[in-house]
């Protein structure tokens, strides 16, 4: 292995990939660890722990290849018991006829491959797995088989572990394939985590950037354990599986805490699992990094710093409200502020702001726990969501007796916010008083920066946005294996903000239609949300199918509406010459 190594470093330094001073230090720190001059490198972070194993592939001349780009078939679980696995640092990938392909992190260990070789009674073909990705395949799949079982006793043993008691331990097959998959959805990045039950099949899905994405889940035989185990980290009834269930708990992976909102629900195959992964405060950043535009983050910062008024926040579930709201507030949670929520559930919790947490069946109401809130001497009040005539009231109320109250609306652009108000019971003159602007938003998939190629959007898009391929620097993700082959890694917002201009508030005065209000508010300056996205595609961040996807009808309907003779698409602005990079959320 170490005369293995020395040709790897030769090849690295060769290559131009490290430099003989990394080396050097490389090799200090190996000879102070029980770690190899290569692996050292990684540690250091001198050099990227897959780029070291396709120079090892290529020196040692055999296939490189990354898991997650194939559909491994965790029942080959059943083939190598989980100790032989560990110790010889392989696993099978794949059997096709009388051949396996087995993952190695070392495939010139010519000893493991014989015995290999012995175990499967079958010829053995190896390939070179980067170590840290082959010991995380090996974890998680034994984690979600519960490995193979070698008798009677000891399938018998493993039922046992699987019993009420035994679900606290944290050793037993079940409690490994639950951790594994809260741990596996939270490494992706996942809001949601799907588990649901047919009638053969047991289907694992986690929801990644808006998206669900399919993953190799456990045996069906393992649901009721799983489900048993969720309702004793819960603290649900585990007696009952006729009736929906909510609940909640905390989980930690590598030292992260992340709260999890539990959904059971009863279907003809069995309970069905949805879990919330929520997000903690330590992950709120800025407006930038949301993809807010220059202008957007200077004004936004300015607006909320005022002493009192209303803001909110438009858009449909799933677009990004509550993290754009959850960053306002933590702009504003000093010791001299007063910030109190009410919130239906309490997604993000924040030291030091009082959070309220909706509970209809005691009569917490948005409106009732409001008052209450109200003397409480708040500075700050943020409402979850504006749903009824009487939370709409006392907000407004709120909003002109010296309180700032951010809020969310569910309405298609900002404009819309006006007159849906005015649905609610807001008379005009109270909302060109109270109301300090709204912003409106959508979320994007954001290209993934690591397989991003250059790409002409086909001509009908093109067309739709009066664009030329020259315009921008559009791009389309190839698919890699830190994007799980989606060619799109993270999402990033389009905003568009109206403010309370001269001319918006004669309109509100006059009960005016949403589409008078964003007409004006448009010739007052007000960036439209598909043009911000557009913007963004431009500069390669997303894609203009993406851009499309979310707004372009928006966009053709303004079109329609604007004046006679005015062209059927929107005209896009003018392609930068240098667009400077902008700041988002990975």
């Amino acid at each position: 292995m170490v005369g293995h190594d020395d040709f790897v470093l030769a090849a690295l330094i060769e290559e131009g990939i490290a430099s003989k001073e990394a080396i050097d230090q490389a090799r200090k720190h190996a000879a102070q660890s029980d770690r190899s001059p290569s692996e050292a490198l990684s540690d250091l972070k001198l050099v990227d722990a897959r780029t070291i194993a396709l120079v090892r592939a290529q020196v040692a001349e055999y296939p490189f290849v990354d898991p997650a780009q194939f559909d491994v078939n965790f029942n080959n679980t059943k083939l190598l018991p989980r100790a032989t696995a560990e110790s010889l640092h392989a696993f099978p990938l794949f059997v096709v006829g009388d051949i396996a392909t087995i993952g190695m992190s070392n495939p010139l260990d010519l000893k493991a491959v014989d015995l290999l070789r012995s175990l499967l009674k079958i010829d053995v073909e190896p390939v070179l797995v980067e170590n840290g990705t082959l010991q995380n395949l090996i974890e998680r799949a034994y984690a979600l088989t519960a490995g193979p079982r070698q008798d009677n006793a000891q399938r018998a043993a493993e039922q046992a572990a699987a019993s009420d008691e035994a679900l606290t331990t944290g050793k037993e097959p079940v409690v490994a394939a639950v951790n594994q998959i809260m741990a596996q959805g939270i490494d992706l990045g996942a809001s949601d985590i799907h588990i649901g039950p047919d009638e053969r099949d047991l289907h694992l899905r986690y929801r990644v950037d808006g998206s669900l994405q399919v993953f190799k889940g456990p045996a069906i035989d393992m649901h009721s354990g799983l489900v048993q185990r969720l309702k004793v980290m819960a603290d649900l009834d585990l007696t009952q599986t006729r009736r929906p269930q909510d609940g909640k708990f905390r989980f930690v992976h590598n030292g992260r805490t992340v709260d999890v909102r539990l959904s059971l629900i009863p279907t003809v195959c069995g309970e069905n699992v949805v879990m919330r992964l929520l997000a903690s405060a330590a992950g709120i950043r800025g407006f930038a990094e949301l993809g807010f535009p220059p202008e957007h983050t200077a004004y936004f910062e300015d607006v909320i710093e005022s002493p009192y008024g209303m803001i909110l926040v438009t858009g449909p579930t799933g677009s990004g409200k509550t993290t754009t709201l959850y960053t306002a507030l933590k702009r504003l949670n000093t010791p001299d502020r007063n910030i109190m929520t009410i919130e239906d559930p309490v997604e993000i919790r924040m030291p030091l702001m009082r959070q309220v947490q909706v509970n209809t069946e005691i009569g917490m109401t948005f409106a009732g726990a409001l008052r209450s809130i109200l003397r409480q001497d708040p500075d700050v009040v943020f409402v979850g969501e504006i749903r009824d005539e009487e939370t709409a009231r006392i907000s407004v109320q709120a909003a002109l007796t010296g309180h700032l109250v951010l809020s969310s609306l569910h309405t298609n652009d900002a404009a819309g916010a006006i007159p849906r108000l005015r649905d609610l019971g807001v008379p005009p003159f109270a909302t060109n008083a109270a109301l300090l602007c709204v912003l409106a938003q959508r979320l994007v998939k954001r290209v993934c920066p690591d397989c991003a190629q250059p790409h002409t959007p086909e001509k009908i898009l093109l067309d739709k946005f009066n664009l030329r391929p020259e315009d921008g620097r559009f791009v389309r993700g190839a698919g890699c294996a830190r994007c799980a082959n989606q060619g799109s890694r993270g999402r990033v917002g389009m905003y568009e903000v109206l403010r309370l201009t001269p001319g918006v508030r004669r309109l509100v005065e006059k009960l005016a239609p949403a589409v008078d209000i964003r007409r004006a508010a448009i010739e007052d300056g007000m960036k439209e949300m598909w043009n911000d996205g557009l913007q963004k595609a431009r500069l390669g961040l997303t894609t203009l199918e993406e851009v499309s996807r979310v707004v372009a009808i928006q966009a053709t309907e303004d079109a329609q509406q604007a004046a006679p003779g005015a062209p059927a698409a929107p005209a896009a602005p003018a392609a930068p010459a240098a667009p400077a990079p902008l700041k988002v959320a990975a």
